[in-house]
């Protein structure tokens, strides 16, 4: 939905199946329709699409692409953005560390994030700014040597050069999202601007990718680095980085004991990556751990260091309360709003994007997805509304 400031809201339509544009076209019908009738009945209602590689070339068909537009007007719908993190299957295997591929050191990341852009151009309103966000360049272990850096760099640069050029054709403002995700190349936001601004220097003063590269600010993600918003946004603003997009997204936080171990075993499922950094409340000190099943073997083969904070990379619902066990870093989304209210320039493009309701466990699961969807924006459009965003 487009809100009274300009903002556009919507969620990210990676929480549903869907490899195939057949198999995604059926989700938006079978599910996104009744989220927009809970939430925007009326008004036009923003989708923030995600598409694979496959669903994309398949949507690329004429035939296809007429069809999903037709079904945009009939339905009051639009896009505003597109989820270019996932290549390839998201839902129902093992993904964990495969998000990532293929990187930024291929070929094919770079023909999919041009194809992304080319479909954006024909499915967006014209009076509409247009983004995809994208992974953190690569995954830490997968990046050797100073070659695969430099080529990250250059390929970056061939999707900037085609965003720019969509811009001079089309008069419209397109621009792609790096997201910084915990054990990834990108992983903080200090490494994010060095990284932008190492590519600033390959080409001194071109301006280009000011306008067409910038950060998707996961919420999750940085909040799980301990990073407070303040900081996240300062730097990026005193570096000149455009701000794409912001994912409101929260993260499991827990104080580890043998009791909360146990039940925090329902959160280890085999599909996703759940990345898990500890701090040292005496001397702040990180400690980053690949994921939640080698944290809770070692939580058990050691001692728990005593109050030490973990966070894991875990999406719950952003409407989950605070328990005795457990908690999440809704509050950090709370403190960027806080900011925002000063700055309501900074970012127009806003995804929630609990992506994994098919793996919660029960106690935080609504039944029906649609259900969980509608809770999420409630809560979402009541924090805007508490502080006159909107």
């Amino acid at each position: 939905m487009k809100l009274g400031n300009g903002w556009h809201l919507a969620y990210c339509t990676n929480i549903h199946r869907g490899e195939s544009w057949e198999q995604t076209f059926q989700t938006l019908k079978d599910y996104t329709t009744r989220v927009q009738e809970n939430v925007c009945p009326t008004d036009r209602y923003a989708i923030g699409l995600r598409l694979g590689f496959n669903a994309a070339k398949e949507l690329e068909q004429s035939k296809n692409l007429n069809e999903f537009k037709n079904w945009l007007d009939q339905n009051n719908c639009y896009v505003f953005t597109v989820n270019g993190f996932p290549y390839g299957t998201f839902h129902g295997a093992r993904v964990k560390e495969d998000v990532y591929r293929p990187d930024w050191t291929t070929g094919e990341r770079v023909e999919y994030t041009k194809l992304l852009f080319k479909l954006l151009k024909e499915i967006t309103p014209s009076d509409c700014s247009a983004s995809v966000s994208t992974v953190p360049c690569s995954y830490k272990e997968f990046i050797h040597d100073a070659g695969q850096v430099e080529l990250m760099k250059e390929n970056l640069w061939s999707v900037i050069e085609y965003i720019d050029d969509l811009q001079q054709k089309t008069g419209r403002d397109f621009h792609l999202g790096l997201e910084p995700e915990p054990l990834c190349f990108l992983e903080t936001s200090s490494e994010t601007v060095d990284f932008i601004n190492s590519m600033r220097e390959m080409r001194p003063g071109d301006g280009r990718i000011d306008r067409c590269l910038g950060v998707n600010y996961d919420t999750c993600h940085l909040a799980i680095e301990f990073e407070e918003p303040k900081d996240v946004i300062d730097r990026f603003v005193s570096n000149n980085i455009k701000i794409s997009k912001i994912h409101l997204s929260s993260a499991l936080k827990v104080i580890p004991t043998r009791d909360r171990l146990e039940k925090l075993a329902a959160f280890d499922d085999p599909v996703y990556f759940h990345q898990v950094i500890s701090k040292d409340p005496k001397t702040g000190q990180l400690k980053r751990i690949k994921d939640l099943d080698i944290a809770l073997k070692n939580a058990q083969k050691d001692q728990l260091p005593e109050g030490d904070e973990w966070r894991i990379h875990f999406h719950i619902p952003l409407h989950s309360e605070t328990n005795a066990l457990f908690a999440s870093t809704s509050d950090h989304i709370e403190k960027l709003l806080d900011i925002l209210v000063a700055k309501p320039d900074l970012c127009d493009h806003y995804e929630m994007e609990t992506y994994t309701w098919e793996v919660l466990p029960d106690a935080i699961k609504q039944k029906d997805v649609v259900d969980q969807l509608t809770k999420e924006y409630h809560w979402t459009l009541n924090q805007m509304s508490q502080r006159n965003i909107i």
